[in-house]
């Protein structure tokens, strides 16, 4: 397994209010989150930074190969769970922060299986042989739009209240987290990205890129990443890669 990421402040915003962790466990398992703070410049960064320090120290306090898929699942809900108490947590005991938020998604690669876990609208994807697919679903007043049919998937991109999120971590002292469990082979890549990615690039433009970087996830971040900032950068950008390299 091979973990690679980038993220930029973009080219509008002041501060970046992403964060992202990632590593590996084995040559067999693989980690990585992302998240985006929301709740003002400062809270943001707070938010996003401490649901990645907490998530990662939960994970890499838990996981064992000997782990099965159910174990893998609660491992990865309880981070997320304490994360969410830490940023609610926080955001209680001072009042300049009262309100910060961050979304989060986890990946974690391990046995042939890609556990998924996230809240908000930052998005994971799965590509594989037969392409590209995008593996959550946005938590977003937008998506909601789609899923009821009353918009197009093409008009949420440019709705005025695109970003208008629907669930986010640490608003509130418990947060509903959405996991699905992937078949994950040698030669598939798992990413995670915020919306400072997504807002540009459409799925037909990711997997091309993907495609012009098989093999190289570190120059497959650094390009997603270039993209967004060539096409405006008008948001944080980050981007996370698990890729099964093995033969």
């Amino acid at each position: 397994m091979q973990v690679s990421f980038r993220t930029d402040t973009g080219l509008v915003r002041p501060s970046n209010q992403d964060s992202c962790a990632c590593g590996s466990f084995s040559e067999n398992a693989a980690w990585a989150v992302v998240c985006d703070g929301v709740g003002g410049a400062h809270g943001g960064e707070v938010a996003s930074a401490l649901a990645a320090k907490v998530v990662r120290e939960t994970l890499e306090d838990g996981f064992s190969p000997e782990l099965e898929r159910q174990s893998i699942r609660t491992l990865i809900l309880n981070a997320v769970g304490k994360a969410n108490a830490a940023v609610y947590g926080a955001a209680q005991e001072e009042a300049a922060l009262q309100g910060m938020g961050t979304t989060v998604v986890v990946l974690l690669a391990a046995d042939g299986y890609l556990h998924v876990a996230h809240v908000g609208d930052s998005r994971a994807y799965l590509k594989r042989a037969g392409g590209l697919a995008p593996i959550t679903v946005d938590h977003s007043f937008v998506q909601d739009l789609v899923s009821f049919g009353q918009i197009t998937p093409e008009e949420a991109r440019v709705h005025p209240q695109r970003n208008i999120i629907t669930r986010a971590l640490g608003i509130h002292e418990e947060v509903q987290c959405d996991y699905s469990c992937f078949d994950f082979s040698p030669g598939d890549l798992a990413m995670a990205c915020t919306d400072g990615l997504t807002m540009y690039a459409e799925d037909g433009v990711l997997l091309k890129t993907m495609e012009e970087h098989d093999g190289d996830p570190d120059g497959l971040v650094e390009a997603l990443v270039d993209l967004a900032l060539e096409s405006g950068g008008a948001d944080n950008v980050t981007v996370a890669v698990i890729s099964d390299h093995r033969e």
